[in-house]
């Protein structure tokens, strides 16, 4: 049970495994205006950098759950470097179906909500671990502008025009879920550059040090395509946010 490794070979080197700044979420554990020791539950969690800062730096507890070996220990690592492993842990497993084993403060799905079959179905996953009057935050893309055609939605790698909806449909389709939209933190295009242009230095590096892989053709295929199809696509069309839902 793993991640495919073209995706551990792009994101290596990356502490958030989304296009979101350290910066902003930063200013995204604060403006939840949660008390210290409030509760988490990550899934997808990554290699752990939102937890372990907002433990860190806001008194939070609680305990990530990924897919990927390797980002589980980075994950554990960096709760080692940040001296927060009195607060949290990090256990390698399938997001999909988690529940806490106790309800918590703050349950989070930050940018894998395939979890869930979806935006809905995670939502409903992440409320069977949280308690009345909770909060939970979704991560996940929006049409920064409605692509013109089936062609340019796929090149930002959805399988269609139908996969997202624009910032407002994604608001309302929460509301619809029986949730208000109490905060949010967008990423810009300067944030995803830094998601997306740190990729591209991890795949060169590693065809450097791996050119016998039997990834590498892959690997180099990816790296001579993805700044043009980027800068082309990605950048202009897709948006991508995290939002705090609290239910009605």
């Amino acid at each position: 049970m793993d991640l495919p490794r073209i995706f551990t070979i792009r994101e290596s080197g990356h502490r958030i495994h989304n296009p979101l700044t350290p910066a902003k979420f930063a200013t995204l554990g604060e403006s939840l205006r949660l008390a210290p020791g409030t509760r988490v539950l990550d899934l997808a969690s990554g290699s752990g950098e939102m937890l372990c800062t907002w433990a860190r730096d806001l008194g939070f507890t609680g305990t990530g759950v990924d897919i990927s070996t390797l980002f589980t220990e980075q994950a554990q690592t960096r709760a080692v470097e940040l001296g927060v492993t009195d607060r949290v842990g990090f256990v390698h497993g399938d997001a999909a179906g988690h529940v806490a084993d106790e309800p918590v403060d703050l349950a989070c799905c930050v940018g894998a909500t395939w979890i869930g079959n979806g935006v809905a179905g995670t939502v409903e996953l992440l409320d069977r671990s949280l308690r009345p009057g909770g909060m939970m935050l979704i991560g996940e893309p929006y049409w920064r502008r409605t692509p013109p055609d089936e062609e340019t939605a796929k090149a930002c790698h959805a399988t269609g025009l139908a996969d997202f909806l624009p910032l407002h449909g994604l608001i309302e389709q929460f509301g619809d879920l029986g949730y208000d939209v109490v905060e949010m933190m967008l990423a810009d295009q300067d944030s995803w550059d830094r998601y997306a242009a740190a990729q591209w230095l991890s795949m060169r590096r590693w065809l450097d040090q791996n050119p016998d892989d039997e990834m590498a053709p892959e690997v180099r295929e990816e790296l001579a395509d993805e700044p043009a199809r980027y800068t082309r696509y990605t950048r202009e069309y897709l948006g991508w946010g995290v939002f705090a839902l609290m239910k009605r």
